[in-house]
Formats: structure tokens, C-alpha cells, sequence
């Protein structure tokens, strides 16, 4: 049996994971973590029995621990916490379901510990791929993706060892404003900007995906897993969301992975691979279907995707400070704080202001997070 500890298991990839591990039966839960949603944490931890439970602050993990008293878990809090459940021994995997640089630590403190790593946080590859992919190799750890677009791509390249990528097609839908052009975003409304017309995600990654800063993360990320140049990464807009990615090899072939918009799909595929196993829901009908399209993403409207190529490019800690700066804004936005176009813009200011690390550790990585939120903070 399978075991494995989840960090962020109240959110939309924990969740569904969950559902996966509920549904197959052969996989133990020894650990979940979460930020504030402790009820839903209850009644995780009644479900399926975790020894250990770790949410983010301490008043909250008191309330848990007295709610939970009559359950043979032991409920730990902060970064501290966190790590302790990353790297709990019983488990064999971390799925990293957390989203934002938070789940930075606890990636590398599993990786450490031996984990293979089911990575859904985008954020620890854009701005540490440079040490998680040698840290990975050294301890012998597979990273596993879980993003449907990455997991797309890994099941492209099975069987194909030694056959070298003449380029990956990283496709997206285009979000909920596909087609609009810059002026007709100027009055985007938050309810507009987290109606994604295919997926099911957190509010967070629904509006980087209405932004396409999404896209370009997930650009960064897979320089990091597959070892390609920026230059041999090309995104496709492909609003069905029905081809997940593509791989084109050095002799012109093109591998697609195809599949209905069910994030269980690439969940599933990490947490057995490179077994497959029974999956329920609804299958892609081709007659229902009738046509898939292809379209060139707009740079100029959607000048995030355009900024996170720039920022890949200049390299360093500049990831970091995209990332950064799109996490604070997007905060921001759903705080109604700032307009939709306004993460874009702050982002871009980050960029030419915020200093620049050449080679960042992992401490300049974190105080280069914590001096571009300082930096936005004293202006917006």
C-alpha cells in the first residue's frame, strides 16, 4: 500500500486527490496539512486517519487539537509543522498541493528525506529549479507533475528515451477572456475573472490563468522538469482544453495526450505511476466533440505570458520576483484591492525595480520574495 502525505489537503488539487485515494482504497494517508480550513481538516482527519495534522497557526491547531481529542492524531502548526509533515517517515510520497512559495521548504525538506515529490506547486520550480532538479538527482527522488499541461507532457515522453524534443507545445485554454483585446479589460470584474470555462481550480490559479501568468509559470516550470531551452517552448492556445500537451521530436512526429478537463486524471497518473489504474467520470467522445482548434497566444493583451518569458530568460532570482510579485497582486485583486489590468502593470514594475540575484540560495530566493512584497506594499 501505497503511503503518502498531502501539504495543502483542503484546497482544490488536495481535495481531489483525496477523492482519487477514496475511490481506489490502496493508499494510507500519514499526513495532511492545511492553512485555515479546519473544519474541512476535521473531517479529512476522521476520513482517512492521518497520524499528524498541521495547519498554520497555532490558535487554530488548538481549536483542532480539542476538536480532534477523541482521534489518534497529533496536531503540529507553522513552517515547523509543515516540515515535520513533509518529511513524516512512514510516508513514501509528498504530494505538494500547496499553492504559493510557502511549499518551498517543505519540497525540499521531503526531497531531502527521500520523498518522490507529486508536484502541483508550480511556484517551487519557477523559482528554484536550479537547486530542486540537481537536489532531486543527488537523492535519488522522482518529481512526478501534476499539472495536467506537465503530466501531459511526462506521458509524452514515456517509451522515448534517447529520442531527442525538437520542441514542447504547452497548450491553455485562453481563460475566461479569450479573444478580448487589452481595452476590454479595463473594467473586469473579480466574479468575471474566476469564471474559468473549463476547469476547476482554486481561485488563486483561476485568475492567473484569466491573466495567462499561469501559462507562463507553467513555462518556467517545464524548462526545470524537461530539461528544454525557453526557445523550444511554444504555447498553443487550445480552448477545448481537450489536448493537455504536446511533444514534437526531432524527426517532425508530434505525441499528444488527450483527455476530458478531470484533474483526477493527472493526480492519479503521479500518485501509481507507471502503473495506470481505473479512473470513473466522464471519457472523451470524439462524435460529441466534432472539432479541436488552435490558436496564437495574444502577447500584448495578455502580457503576462510575454513578462514570464522575459523573466525565464533573464534568469537569476528573476522568477522569483514574477512570482513573487504576481502572488501579491493577485492577493490584491481578489482583495478588490487593485483592477484586473493592474497585476500585470505591478508585476512589470517589480520587474525593473526589484534587484536581481545572479546564482540566489535558498535563503536570497526567500528574501527576495519578502523585499518585492515590502516593495509593493510601500506602493500599492
Amino acid at each position: 500500500m501505497k503511503k503518502i502525505a498531502i501539504a495543502g489537503s483542503t484546497g482544490s488539487i488536495g481535495t481531489q486527490t483525496l477523492d482519487v485515494v477514496r475511490e481506489r482504497g490502496d493508499i494510507q494517508v500519514m499526513a495532511l496539512t492545511a492553512g485555515s480550513n479546519i473544519r474541512l481538516l476535521e473531517q479529512q482527519i476522521r476520513e482517512f486517519g492521518p497520524g499528524l495534522a498541521a495547519v498554520w497557526k497555532e490558535e487554530d491547531a488548538a481549536s483542532l487539537r480539542t476538536s480532534t481529542a477523541d482521534l489518534p492524531v497529533r496536531i503540529v502548526s507553522g513552517m515547523d509543522g509543515l516540515l515535520e509533515a513533509a518529511t513524516i517517515p512512514e510516508s513514501d510520497m509528498l504530494v505538494t498541493a500547496i499553492v504559493g512559495m510557502i511549499g518551498l521548504r517543505p519540497t525540499i525538506a521531503a526531497i531531502q528525506a527521500g520523498k518522490d515529490i507529486a508536484l502541483a506547486n508550480k511556484e517551487t520550480l519557477v523559482t528554484a529549479g536550479h537547486l530542486i532538479m540537481p537536489l532531486a538527482e543527488e537523492h535519488g527522488v522522482r518529481i512526478l507533475p501534476v499539472d495536467s499541461e506537465h503530466s501531459a507532457i511526462f506521458q509524452c515522453l514515456q517509451g522515448e528515451k534517447g529520442n531527442s524534443i525538437h520542441k514542447i507545445l504547452l497548450t491553455a485554454s485562453g481563460g475566461p477572456f479569450r479573444g478580448k483585446k487589452r481595452e476590454e479589460l479595463s473594467d473586469v470584474r473579480l466574479e468575471d475573472a474566476l469564471k474559468h470555462p473549463n476547469w476547476s481550480m482554486g481561485r488563486k490559479i483561476t485568475v492567473d490563468s484569466a491573466t495567462m501568468v499561469n501559462k507562463g509559470l507553467e513555462v518556467m516550470e517545464a524548462k526545470w522538469l524537461f530539461d528544454t531551452p525557453l526557445e523550444r517552448i511554444q504555447v498553443i492556445v487550445q480552448p477545448q482544453s481537450v489536448i493537455h500537451s504536446m511533444v514534437e521530436y526531432v524527426d517532425g512526429s508530434i505525441l499528444a495526450q488527450l483527455g476530458t478537463p478531470d484533474m483526477r486524471l493527472p493526480i492519479q497518473y503521479a500518485l501509481y505511476y507507471p502503473a495506470r489504474r481505473p479512473l470513473s467520470g466522464r471519457r472523451l467522445d470524439f462524435y460529441e466533440l466534432g472539432t479541436i482548434t488552435f490558436e496564437k497566444p495574444d502577447l500584448e493583451t495578455f502580457e503576462g505570458l510575454r513578462l514570464a518569458y522575459e523573466a525565464a530568460a533573464r534568469g537569476g532570482s528573476m522568477p522569483v520576483i514574477f512570482n513573487a510579485a504576481n502572488e501579491c497582486a493577485v492577493a490584491k485583486f481578489l482583495n478588490r484591492d487593485i483592477s484586473f489590468l493592474e497585476i500585470t502593470q505591478i508585476i512589470h514594475e517589480c520587474m525593473v525595480h526589484c534587484t536581481c540575484k545572479e546564482h540566489p540560495d535558498l535563503d536570497e530566493i526567500l528574501e527576495t520574495e519578502k523585499s518585492v512584497r515590502e516593495w509593493i506594499e510601500s506602493r500599492w
